[in-house]
C-alpha cells in the first residue's frame, strides 16, 4: 500500500535553519546528527504541513530563526490524496500563520484534506502520568486524523464555554443567558464526544489481530478522576450552574474528559507500567492509528518519530522499521547515531545534520 509523501521540503529562516532543501523519494527517512543540530526542527516543519501548532505547539514568533526574526517559511511538494500539491506556510514577523495550496490562499483546515501527519516525540513520554490536558491533546490529534472537521467542533465549543465562563465570573444569574450558550456547547460537545469515541473504536479495530511487536493498549474515554462521561450534557450544565459560579468556570463537559489506557496483556493501567512499557504503548497506538488511516483512506499517513529508536532494543527497532515498511508509510525519524538505523538498510534515505546547520545526504 502506498502512502502520502513529501517529495521536496524547503525551509527558510525556520528555527536553526537559515536555508535548507531536502529531496525525498517516499521511502522512510533517517535524520542523524548531534543533539542541538536541528534534527527535530525538520520534523517540526513537516508537522506544520497539517492543521494546528505543530509537534511543539509553538507560537508563530517562536519559529523564526534568531537573531534575524524576519519571519519564516516552509514550502513542500507533497503527494496527497489523489493528487500532487505545492504547499506553503509562513509567518511574517510574528504575524498569524498563513497557508497557500497550489498558489491559492487556504485555511489551515484544508491541510487536513490533502495530508495526514502523525507524530511521536520525547515530550509525550510522560503522557500517561501527566495531567489530563496532555492526554486530551493526544486524543484530539488522533481524532483529527480521522475527522478533520473535529477542530471546528472544538473551536465552537471553546468559544461558547469562554462566554459562559464570563457570565459565571460576573455572577450573572439570568437562566436565559446560560441556556443560549449551553445549547451551543451541547451541540458542539456532543460532536466532540462522538468523534472521540469513534476514533477510539477505530484504534481498537486496528489493533485486533494486528501482527505487531508492540503491546495492545485498551483505551477508554472518561470524565475527571475516572468518572463516566455525562450522557446528558445539557442537564449536567444546567444542574451545575451554582457550583460553576462558585468556581468561576465550567466544571463539566468534554474539556474535562480524560483518556485512560490499559496494557491489555497484563491488565495493568498505563500509569502503573514501567517507562519502557509506556513508550511501547505509545508506539503501538501510533502504528494502530496509521494502520486505521491506511485502511480507511487507502494511503498511509506520514509519520514523524523523534528519537524513538534510541529507546528500543535492536529487536524492537527492527520490528518497528518492518511495520513502517509494511504500511508503506513515509516516516521521518531522528537519532544521534547512524547505527540506530542499520536494520533499515537500503529501504531508507539517510541525511546527516551538522552543528553548523548543514544537511547532507548519506549514500547507501
Amino acid at each position: 500500500m502506498s502512502g502520502l509523501a513529501i517529495t521536496s521540503l524547503t525551509l527558510s529562516h525556520f528555527r536553526s535553519h537559515k536555508s535548507a532543501r531536502l529531496q525525498f523519494d517516499g521511502r522512510p527517512v533517517a535524520i542523524i546528527g548531534p543533539n542541538g543540530a536541528g534534527k527535530t526542527n525538520i520534523l517540526e516543519a513537516v508537522s506544520l504541513l497539517s492543521p494546528g501548532r505543530g509537534l511543539r505547539r509553538a507560537a508563530t514568533d517562536e519559529l523564526a530563526r534568531k537573531p534575524e526574526s524576519v519571519g519564516w517559511k516552509i514550502s513542500a511538494l507533497v503527494k496527497g490524496f489523489g493528487a500532487d500539491h505545492q504547499v506553503e506556510t509562513w509567518s511574517e514577523s510574528g504575524e498569524s500563520r498563513q497557508v497557500r495550496i497550489d498558489d491559492k490562499a487556504a485555511p489551515q483546515a484544508a491541510l487536513g484534506r490533502i495530508l495526514r501527519v502523525l507524530w511521536l516525540v520525547p515530550a509525550m513520554d510522560r503522557l500517561w502520568i501527566e495531567a489530563a490536558e496532555g492526554r486530551r491533546r493526544f486524543l484530539d490529534r488522533l481524532t483529527l486524523s480521522f475527522c478533520p472537521e473535529h477542530a471546528e467542533s472544538v473551536l465552537a465549543y471553546e468559544k461558547a464555554m469562554r462566554d459562559r465562563n464570563r457570565l459565571l465570573k460576573d455572577q450573572v444569574t439570568d437562566p436565559h443567558w446560560y441556556a443560549a450558550l449551553e445549547t451551543q456547547m451541547v451541540a458542539a460537545g456532543d460532536h466532540i464526544t462522538a468523534n472521540r469515541q469513534a476514533a477510539l473504536a477505530r484504534l481498537a479495530t486496528a489493533q485486533d489481530g494486528a501482527e505487531t511487536a508492540f503491546p495492545r493498549a485498551d483505551l477508554a474515554l472518561t470524565g475527571p478522576d475516572g468518572d463516566l462521561v455525562p450522557t446528558d450534557l445539557a442537564a449536567a450544565l444546567a444542574d451545575g450552574r451554582r457550583r460553576d459560579m462558585a468556581a468561576g468556570r465550567t466544571l463539566v463537559g468534554p474539556h474535562r474528559a480524560d483518556l485512560s489506557a490499559t496494557y491489555a496483556a497484563k491488565g495493568a493501567r498505563a500509569d502503573q507500567c514501567s517507562t519502557g512499557e509506556q513508550k511501547a504503548l505509545l508506539i503501538s497506538l501510533i502504528l494502530a492509528n496509521a494502520r486505521a488511516l491506511a485502511n480507511d483512506l487507502g494511503a498511509a499517513p506520514i509519520l514523524l518519530l523523534d528519537e524513538v529508536a534510541a529507546h528500543l532494543d535492536a529487536t524492537r527497532r527492527a520490528a518497528l522499521y518492518d511495520e513502517i515498511f509494511t504500511l508503506g508509510a513515509q516516516a521521518l525519524m531522528t537519532g544521534t547515531e547512524a547505527s540506530l538505523f542499520d536494520s533499515l538498510g537500503p529501504r531508507a534515505q539517510t541525511f546527516c545534520v551538522t552543528d553548523d546547520g548543514g544537511i547532507s545526504r548519506i549514500q547507501p
